[in-house]
């Protein structure tokens, strides 16, 4: 057994034993009844005895104390006197000695003499302490008795050892030892420590832990080094001891030498040591470590901590939950909750040490940064850094920093959180509010892995903390929602959703929280509304209604309130509330739903449902938009399979009735009315007889609505007929077959009819009427076009899952139908400029995104923009490269402005004679195509039949998706793709508003990105098809063409549309493999299976196969494809998906060298005439192929070197509008950015290379100065083209980086230089006399910028000046330390411009020979004449800056 261990020094810890006289028990054993009796004066004429009563103590028998008829300082005073006095001193000592050791033997007495005396005399009369000491304790306090008595207790303390403690409770042991402490004076210390250890070498390992942790306060300071030497070798000796020594250690002032060598002895020895003995054991070793060794010491003690010893799941949860089931015995209990006592205890006494120690928490999260393996990362590692984050506030930011990268890069997992808080639960639940806090942080981040994991935070805060902290954190998700951040609002709106699925009693007592959130429904999207009133319907109609019918009435009663509103947004904000609540009563049982609801509805909820959604349709029948909004919310509903059987019966019976009645008639009949154009019935794909068939009643339905705005009368209608709007036609369609779907289980032959039927339309082709048309007429038809357009986006939408051959053939024209009105639309839209198309979208974003602001480039817009010298793009493209510049660099890109308005010119003409506009700008105005779609790309050709009247086969066509269609698809299947899987930071530019993004995406946002990307995983095999049947056309058209691309004969259109195609195919597998998903464990099967159909397209090999073999197959499979690529922008996407097929593999290193070549290979690639040159798209996509080329290749400055050295050259020797041959891609309007690339490039290379030591070898000592000679050579190259480009973009980019050159070398080259200028003197020299010629032409770009006045310029002059004098005094202390002074001497250097012309300043006309110049120059020579431009000074020359002032006039 264990006896008790202190954590702290206790000083009061012997006044029990030496008080335990006055707590006797009066039941005493049978031999003090029998002392009892002679409880009397000591009668003995001993010199022992007499020499106390002589000095006033006089001893007593039995149980009476011993009595103090002095004060103790008078007794020990007068005592020493008598001795010292004594006529046979020194002799009487050990009379007196002899006569104690008499004494003692009786027990009793040897007792009384250890326990207090009696006083005699008042407390007031006492001038010492206001207790008794013992008599032993006072006869130690004499000098010339103390080592005696010391020896005497010794020899008799053994007696005792292996005795049980008396009747009284008191332990002779403990007492006596107790005796030595806070003595005023130790005569012989070492003699007593050897004592002591003797002592415990023999004892008891109860009695052994009490002496150890006595000696702290037995021993005075000046034996604390010996007997800490003693400790730590009885430590090797004995582990059992090790608590109690550890614990004594830490309390002692001990070299740090002997402390780091048992805090060593101590960690190799954790791993073996017991549960209950860490805490000790932890708070010795932080207690024990130093500044210099923290982080070494740290990252050892996790890694020998086993986790066994922390791991409160695997002993408490698992034991609990027996507890509860089979009522184990309270033993077991107790050992667990001992188990769990200790580990809290283990985590105080490390919060205490992060608390109070700086050195001790920055070195904790130091060592856990330096984590570089996933599988390193402990449970352990996590709980330290919440538990820092929560004790220190000056680390909460590095925390925060240390935790983001670590999650970016995949380090922690939700696995590894999940069990941190399922393993130290307890302990995280004291630190709940900093959790909440970082979660805070976390979920502002714009990455989405960090936000996810705050996300995470969150939830499991929710399910393993207690009802207080879910408040806490419902309350903190609430203030997310409400912040109006959007980001924001989705996950914590996920996260709710999903602590309703994981806790519903426990959200249920905190839904007051969320009904708080409907006061700000102003601010939430429409999928965020949704999200919010199904958690609210969950959380009023799941079981336990009663419990919730207050949550029921107020959702009712703000629906009613939004539904009644004249204002149009705040009804259909009721209508998305609504159809919601309507979707949670009326759940189906069979699907997989959180209420667990019966199997069909019940009369009463039928009735409610019913009712409920009869009422949405009356508040919303006056307004077009309101229905429509409606009908796609009901089928959205309907689509997600949630509806229980008797509601879907009622839905279809009413819906396809209603459909009919209001969009569809017989095909005989002749729309009668004063249409402005003949009425004609197109776009069939049947042969109808004039009486059988039935038509889509399109224009006459839009022209009674437009003539309705109008106010005028109804031409065809009678007076009492329901008007119906043509904007509900597509989502009323798409309502009816999604109900018909759900019935018949995807059959949809009850209204295949409406595939096949025509329209009433009228001639769509412009022709020569479309001058003369009014601009009534103008947006008539283009109304017309884009409700046709919808109508026939729907029907593809329905039909295109069809497996009938006919059915895809009649999808597939249809799709065809679409290209070919999208084309005529085009040329309607570009002659009617402020035309605004009939809504398509009618959820919330719609109403926020003004029209105009993403319309086409119209005419005026065009002149607009070319007064104020702007240019827009013709594609309207939203996506911008990722690697953008700042809009300081963006300038710096654009050509003179002489040059650019020449353009501006150039292009807004081209623009005008064009007259077309991008659709685009009009995606809002377009219904969504669902997901499903995309299945049309398996179709290659497909043949369909044409029957005869008797149903026989007359003919087969056959019908092929062709490169339009294919266009089609696959610009809509990028955009989706762009909106589900790219974070939101990278798509949207600032200057965005929120809801733009999502427009036309509504259907789609309503499903997980994870949906999102497994369907595009099961397209992957027909786009790889698509893909090879692309590059198989390049290929072929590069060899008839014998490649030249835009040569007599081509093509332009079929090769245009190709490209883009190949462009789209590659950007859609990039922006799939660039998903960060994939870094989440549950999507690694995804990531398998998709790269798994690239590796087979290249061979066929197992289904088993690991990771990195099918990397590297599906590395090489689209590595293949670069022969064909036929345009620069196609070419970067290849080497973007290389590159992200690359970031997953555990050895990219191997695959570097080949994307380095790739990228070079298309920058020497000559590219169709219009891909080169003058646009800000194709700036961007070259900055950021080059960039991928010098990141990637083996050596930069060789790369640097080749450009700078051969390119530049070709391109000066070349005509004005021509290029380098080397590297076409570089003509003088792209050389701005080739050159600000190497200059950064340059730069960030020699930052990265290390100046070493003095120590390391010679070689590489050379070998380093090799590098910055090379380095340095290429920074001359490139400063020298600024004699030829002399544009402001160059000069700015020479500014900038100029001085981050100079700065780098300073802190990474001249250490180098001091120890190596000895052995390597000519190199070094060498080295300095280039570099000098290379500060002199900067501090010349000083002065150009200066004279120019031109502010962009003249803002990064100070800072280089600064570098530049810096340079000049730590060469010269350079060559000081070599001594090698006579090696430099400093000089005025005059200010001259690029031209080498000096500057007069204002004042240099005056007085020339007494002005000193702007900087000052070294000259490190090697006896060589001085330069003609130069004034030699003296060496203590200083720097006289005299055209400050001119730059302050």
């Amino acid at each position: 057994m264990i006896s008790k261990r202190r954590l702290s020094k206790s000083e009061d810890k012997e006044n029990p034993t030496e008080d335990a006289s006055k707590a006797r028990k009066p039941h005493l054993s049978k031999r003090t009844k029998k002392s009892q009796v002679h409880n009397e004066i000591e009668e003995n004429d001993s010199v022992f005895v007499e020499l106390l009563k002589t000095s006033g103590i006089i001893l007593k028998t039995g149980e009476s104390q011993n009595q103090l008829a002095v004060d103790q300082i008078v007794f020990q005073k007068k005592l020493f006197q008598i001795l010292r006095k004594h006529p046979s001193y020194p002799q009487i000592i050990e009379d007196f000695v002899s006569g104690l050791e008499s004494y003692i033997e009786n027990q009793d007495c040897f007792r009384n003499c250890l326990l207090s005396c009696e006083r005699l005399q008042d407390e007031e009369a006492s001038i010492g302490t206001p207790y008794s000491k013992s008599l032993i304790k006072l006869l130690l306090g004499i000098d010339m008795l103390q080592p005696a008595v010391i020896k005497t207790l010794f020899e008799k303390l053994p007696e005792f050892l292996f005795e049980n403690k008396n009747s009284d409770g008191i332990s002779m042991p403990q007492l006596i030892i107790n005796q030595l402490k806070w003595l005023d004076r130790i005569v012989d210390g070492k003699d007593l420590i050897t004592k002591i250890m003797q002592l415990i070498s023999i004892a008891p390992v109860p009695l052994q832990h009490d002496f150890i942790t006595s000696l702290p306060e037995i021993l005075g300071d000046s034996q604390h080094a010996d007997v800490g030497k003693e400790l730590s070798d009885l430590l090797l000796e004995n582990t059992f001891l090790t608590v109690p020594i550890l614990d004594v250690l830490s309390s002692l002032q001990l070299n740090p030498k002997l402390l780091s060598k048992v805090c060593q002895l101590v960690m190799n020895k954790l791993s073996a040591v017991k549960l209950e003995d860490l805490p000790v054991i932890i708070k010795f070793i932080l207690h024990a470590i130093t500044a210099t060794d923290a982080v070494q010491v740290i990252s050892e003690l996790r890694e020998q901590l086993d986790l066994q010893h922390c791991i409160l799941a695997s002993q408490l949860q698992p034991s609990q939950s027996k507890l509860k089931s089979k009522g184990r015995t309270s033993s077991l209990g107790n050992q667990e909750s001992s188990d769990q006592d200790c580990v809290l205890l283990l985590f105080d006494v490390i919060k205490s040490a992060v608390r109070y120690e700086k050195t001790i928490s920055e070195s904790w999260i130091k060592a856990i940064e330096n984590i570089s393996s996933v599988s390193d990362h402990k449970i352990f590692d996590l709980v330290m850094l919440l538990i820092i984050y929560s004790t220190n506030t000056q680390t909460k930011k590095y925390i925060e920093r240390v935790l983001r990268n670590k999650i970016r890069s995949g380090c922690i997992q939700e696995q590894l959180l999940r069990n941190t808080f399922c393993t130290h639960s307890l302990v995280l639940k004291d630190v709940c509010p900093s959790i909440l806090s970082l979660a805070q942080s976390l979920l502002h981040s714009p990455d989405q892995s960090v936000n996810s994991f705050g996300g995470l935070l969150y939830k499991y805060a929710f399910k393993f903390f207690d009802a207080y902290c879910q408040q806490e954190v419902v309350g903190a998700l609430v203030t997310h929602i409400c912040s109006g951040n959007d980001s924001e609002v989705d996950i914590a709106l996920d996260l709710l959703l999903e602590l309703v699925v994981l806790n519903l009693a426990a959200m249920r007592l905190n839904a007051v929280f969320v009904k708080g959130i409907l006061d700000y429904l102003d601010n939430l999207s429409p999928q965020q509304i949704r999200k919010l009133f199904y958690i609210l319907s969950i959380l009023a109609f799941s079981k336990e209604q009663e419990a919730s019918s207050h949550i029921q009435d107020d959702i009712h009663m703000v629906i009613r309130k939004q539904l009644s509103s004249t204002v149009l947004r705040y009804k259909l904000i009721g209508i998305i509330g609504a159809v919601t609540m309507a979707g949670i009563m009326a759940t189906d049982s069979g699907s997989s739903s959180v209420t667990h609801r019966k199997a069909d509805l019940s009369n009463e909820e039928y009735t409610q449902v019913t009712s409920l959604l009869q009422l949405v349709h009356s508040c919303s029948e006056q307004s077009p938009q309101a229905s429509a909004l409606y009908y796609d919310e009901f089928a959205n509903l309907i689509q997600g399979g949630k509806l229980a059987p008797k509601a879907l019966e009622w839905a279809g019976q009413t819906i396809l009735n209603d459909f009919q009645d209001s969009f569809v008639v017989d095909i005989c009949v002749i729309p009668e009315g004063d249409y402005p154009f003949p009425v004609k019935t197109l776009y069939g794909l049947e042969e109808y007889s004039s009486q059988d068939g039935i038509v889509i009643n399109l224009l006459p339905l839009l022209f009674c609505q437009d003539f309705a705005k109008d106010g005028s009368g109804m031409m065809s209608h009678k007076s009492g007929q329901k008007l119906v709007s043509p904007l509900c036609l597509a989502p009323y369609f798409r309502l009816l077959r999604l109900c018909v779907e759900r019935q018949h289980d995807g059959n949809l032959e009850e209204i295949d009819g409406l595939l096949d039927c025509p329209l009433f339309l009228t001639d769509l082709e412009p022709g020569e009427k479309l001058e003369s048309m009014s601009v009534k007429e103008h947006s008539f038809m283009c109304s017309l076009i884009f409700l046709t357009l919808n109508w026939f986006r729907e029907i593809v939408n329905a039909f295109c899952q069809q497996t009938s051959p006919e059915m895809k053939g009649k999808v597939l024209t249809r799709l065809k139908h679409i290209i070919e009105l999208q084309r005529i639309l085009e040329k309607y839209l570009a002659i009617t400029p402020d035309y605004v198309p009939p809504l398509a979208n009618f959820d919330l974003e719609t109403l926020d995104a003004p029209p105009h602001a993403s319309t086409a480039v119209s005419a005026k817009i065009r002149t607009i923009g070319k007064k104020r010298g702007t240019k827009r793009k013709a594609d309207g493209s939203k996506t911008s490269c990722p690697d953008t510049l700042s809009k300081e660099d963006t300038l710096e890109c654009d050509p003179t402005l002489s040059d650019r308005s020449q353009q501006e010119k150039e292009f807004t003409k081209k623009e005008e004679e064009k007259a077309s506009v991008s659709l685009q700008n009009y995606g809002a105005f377009f219904r969504e195509l669902d997901i499903e779609v995309f299945s049309i790309l398996h179709c290659g050709l497909v043949t369909k039949c044409i029957l005869d009247t008797e149903m026989h086969t007359e003919a087969t066509e056959v019908v092929q998706l062709g490169p339009p269609e294919l266009l089609f698809l696959l610009e809509d299947l990028s955009q989706k793709l762009e909106n589900m899987l790219l974070p939101a930071a990278k798509r949207v530019p600032f200057f965005k508003s929120k809801g733009n993004w999502n427009i036309g995406f509504s259907h789609l946002r309503q499903r997980s990105a994870q949906e999102i990307a497994h369907c595009i995983g099961q397209l992957l095999t027909p786009m790889c098809n698509h893909l090879e049947n692309i590059h198989n056309y390049f290929q072929c058209l590069a060899g008839e063409t014998h490649g030249v691309v835009d040569g007599p004969g081509m093509k332009i259109e079929e090769y245009q549309i190709m490209s883009s195609c190949y462009q789209r195919l590659l950007q859609i597998i990039y922006g799939l493999f660039a998903w960060s998903g994939f870094f989440q464990p549950e999507n690694k099967n995804l990531l398998y299976s998709a790269l798994e159909v690239l590796a087979s397209r290249l061979k066929q090999g197992d289904h088993d196969q690991p990771l990195e073999e099918l990397l590297s197959q599906s590395f090489h499979y689209l590595q293949n494809f670069h022969h064909s690529i036929p345009s620069f922008q196609c070419g970067l996407y290849l080497i973007r998906l290389l590159m992200v097929i690359l970031e997953k593999s555990a050895a990219p290193t191997q695959k570097r060298e080949k994307i380095a070549s790739l990228a070079r290979q298309f920058l020497c690639r000559v590219w169709p005439s219009g891909e080169k040159g003058k646009s800000n798209t194709f700036n961007d996509q070259l900055h950021a192929l080059l960039c991928i080329y010098l990141e990637h290749t083996d050596s930069v400055l060789k790369a640097i070197e080749e450009i700078a050295g051969v390119g530049v050259p070709e391109l000066i020797n070349s005509p004005k509008d021509a290029s380098s041959s080397t590297f076409p891609t570089l003509t003088r309007h792209t050389f701005v950015i080739f050159f600000r690339v190497m200059m950064a490039e340059l730069e960030k290379t020699v930052k990265g290379l290390q100046a070493g030591t003095a120590a390391d070898p010679q070689q590489i000592h050379q070998e380093k100065l090799l590098y910055w000679n090379m380095a340095v050579r290429d920074f001359s190259i490139l400063l020298n083209l600024i004699k030829v480009f002399d544009s402001r973009p160059v000069l700015h980019v020479c500014l900038k980086y100029g001085h981050l050159f100079v700065e780098a070398f300073l802190k990474q080259c001249m250490p180098l230089l001091d120890f190596s200028f000895r052995k390597h003197r000519e190199d070094v020299l060498s080295l300095l006399e280039t570099f000098q010629l290379d500060t002199r032409l900067l501090h010349h770009l000083c002065g150009h910028s200066k004279i120019h006045q031109d502010m962009g310029l003249t803002k990064h002059v100070p800072l280089l000046k600064k570098t530049l004098e810096l340079l000049v005094y730590r060469v010269e202390a350079m060559l000081i330390l070599n001594n090698c002074q006579e090696a430099f001497w400093l000089g005025n250097l005059k200010n001259r411009d690029l031209q080498g012309e000096e500057i007069m300043s204002q004042n240099s006309q005056e007085s020339i020979a007494n002005e000193s110049e702007d900087d000052t120059s070294s000259q490190v020579s090697k006896g060589k004449a001085k330069e003609d431009e130069e004034d030699e000074g003296s060496g203590e020359g200083k720097e006289q800056d005299s055209d400050e002032s001119d730059e302050s006039d």
